[in-house]
């Protein structure tokens, strides 16, 4: 399996970086975890929009969604030309979200704005969902609306992916004796959320996680352009002792 960071910024994108979107290639199968804001563009490097073979979207908050409008044109309107739709994995209730939320483009083409370029489903995250030639399983995590933690594995190798998390036990169980974890870090050393209402992890609460669940490898993402190696590498190394790596856009990782 190859792992190219499409995305790895946080809800406010840092300068020539997109954010949350990763794409996992696994021989001829190709499909994105998330599909956030500018990624379109980085994905085209590695797999263009004809040969993506599927999107699933770990919740519906922008920064993980919002690049699936212009895929949309590009699919509907592009010079490369798709045999299919494009399989298209909804969080529950987030097809009438989309669909709520593309209802403003009157207009576009002859059907529906989503229905002429995607496949759209729901997966339900209390059961796997056969993709390619692996599986994905899914985990709720704590964050300020619905999301879900994703894994993908096939033949013994697999990746965990967090989407966005408080410290969450749930995520540590899906994420249990993983090859590769790719977990967020969003709050900075110190940085307490507004409210006191929890949705994110800092570096060492994602260093906690990993250690818990005996991950093989942890990558650190979804971080803002404040973030210092002190918050990063720095603060997950005093918790957690294998392989730490900072996401950056365009960053490949192989497992397996």
């Amino acid at each position: 399996m190859r792992i190219t960071v499409a995305g790895s910024s946080c809800s406010v994108p840092r300068i020539d970086r997109a954010c949350s979107a990763y794409l996992i290639e696994d021989g001829d199968f190709a499909f994105s975890l998330d599909f956030g804001t500018g990624a379109f563009a980085n994905i085209r490097r590695y797999v263009d929009y004809d040969k993506l073979d599927a999107v699933v979207i770990s919740h519906m908050h922008a920064d993980h969604f919002l690049d699936l409008i212009p895929l949309r044109y590009a699919i509907r309107y592009g010079s490369k030309k798709r045999k299919s739709r494009l399989p298209l994995w909804m969080p529950p209730g987030g097809i009438g979200m989309l669909r709520a939320m593309t209802a403003v483009f009157h207009g576009e083409g002859n059907g529906d704005f989503l229905d002429e370029a995607f496949d759209i489903w729901e997966f339900d995250p209390d059961q796997p969902l056969p993709l390619g030639e692996g599986r994905l399983r899914f985990a709720p995590t704590t964050h300020f609306i619905t999301s879900f933690a994703i894994r993908y594995e096939r033949n013994g190798a697999s990746i965990t992916y967090s989407a966005d998390t408080a410290p969450d036990e749930r995520v540590v169980e899906l994420a249990r004796g993983t090859d590769l974890f790719l977990c967020e870090a969003t709050l900075l050393a110190g940085e307490a959320e507004q409210g006191g209402v929890r949705g994110h992890s800092s570096s060492k609460e994602a260093a906690k996680m990993a250690a818990d669940a005996g991950v093989k490898r942890l990558v650190l993402t979804h971080y803002s352009q404040d973030a210092t190696a002190a918050d990063l590498q720095d603060g997950a190394r005093t918790i957690y002792k294998g392989e730490i790596e900072i996401a950056d856009d365009h960053t490949i990782i192989t497992v397996g």
